[in-house]
């Protein structure tokens, strides 16, 4: 049973998110606005069309320090840590010595630091974990005084232009520490939307200072958990805990892409021999897009087997509404035999059999800044 919202976090902007009228529900510990009255759908388009802002200081941020941080922390991820630049960051996860998915987070190089955000729900342990394989001279520092937004949409690059003239000339994955309305922050230009825009890490005592000058910039208004996560399934990015966990794999999931290069020669990362074993017979399984027939949502869990009574051959991990789709989507996994786009499939919603397709993912065109 959910804790009630009075017993739970909350972010240093629960004060600005309940005068404007969000819904606060239960999420990772923390008491956040699923949606505001305009509603998710609202929401949702708005992001696509204009500029929305996101509240994420539930999410964990952390920096190490040190002469060897970034291999000390390359020793629990495929990613290239080592090779990140000054002034990018880069997607990655920690992985299991099993092969498995402890975790995603974005790290960042600072120049005289790493910068790390990873997910709400598993911080405290993915914080311990880092902190035991840090060698002597490397410390890792937890972030509990900063707060985090997104800001994201087609025009979040101009509206935020004068407030920081700076940001719009971050490239994708791009990262800077700057000033927005006087304001100190750490700033990149990526996001959880599939369209263009920033996360903005700041001091929390200057959070509401700093979302209320970004909601008054024009095309600008405030969105929800359920925006983030239909917008998040259309751009066909994952969810820890619902697409990706500990029995999945990088192969699995489709993010081999994470895996660096270098990484790929020397196999020194946990469960390299089972990423190595499927980048080279291929996985049991795929995580694929899934498109229902007619307008019936097939929603998390649903089973997914071949046509016509057919075996069954996996699940949907996340499943919905789509605002910009016009429809139903869902992401799950398949035997890698059925996993072709194109392929007939069937949902089992309540016990009927509901006829689907694997379709390319994402559902809707990344828009990122290139």
């Amino acid at each position: 049973m959910a804790a009630p919202v009075d017993t739970l976090l909350e972010t240093p902007l629960a004060g600005l998110h309940r005068r404007l009228g969000g819904r606060m529900v239960p999420f990772a510990g923390y008491a956040m606005p699923v949606h505001y009255p305009a509603g998710i759908l609202a929401e949702h388009l708005a992001c696509r069309a204009g500029a929305v802002l996101f509240d994420v200081s539930h999410m964990g941020q952390a920096e190490l320090r040190g002469e060897g941080a970034a291999a000390a922390l390359e020793a629990l991820t495929p990613a290239d840590v080592r090779g990140l630049k000054p002034g990018r960051q880069r997607y990655a996860l920690l992985t299991t010595m099993t092969g498995g998915i402890f975790d995603d987070f974005m790290v960042a190089n600072l120049g005289d630091r790493l910068f790390v955000v990873v997910n709400a729900a598993r911080k405290d342990e993915d914080f311990a974990l880092i902190e035991a394989a840090l060698p002597a001279g490397v410390a890792m520092r937890r972030l509990p005084d900063r707060a985090l937004l997104a800001f994201q949409g087609p025009r979040a690059a101009e509206a935020v232009a004068p407030l920081a003239p700076d940001l719009a000339a971050l490239p994708f994955m791009g990262v800077a520490e700057t000033r927005i309305a006087g304001i100190p922050v750490i700033a990149s230009r990526s996001g959880y939307t599939g369209e263009d825009g920033f996360e903005i890490s700041a001091p929390a005592e200057e959070a509401e200072r700093l979302a209320e000058a970004l909601l008054a910039l024009p095309s600008a208004s405030p969105a929800g958990l359920g925006a983030r996560d239909s917008l998040r399934l259309e751009a066909g990015l994952c969810l820890y805990g619902s697409d990706i966990d500990e029995t999945t794999s990088p192969v699995e999931a489709g993010l081999t892409w994470t895996v660096g290069k270098r990484r790929r020669t020397e196999w020194n990362f946990p469960g390299a021999e089972r990423v190595r074993a499927e980048l080279s017979e291929g996985p049991a399984r795929l995580r694929v897009g899934l498109k229902p027939e007619g307008r019936q949502p097939a929603r998390a869990h649903t089973p997914v087997h071949a046509p016509e009574g057919g075996a069954a051959l996996g699940e949907v991990t996340s499943g919905g509404f789509g605002p910009s789709l016009g429809g139903p989507m869902a992401m799950g996994y398949v035997a890698r035999s059925h996993a072709a786009d194109g392929t007939p499939l069937e949902l089992m919603v309540r016990g009927r059999a509901l006829p689907a397709r694997v379709v390319p993912l994402p559902f809707t065109p990344h828009r990122y800044a290139r």
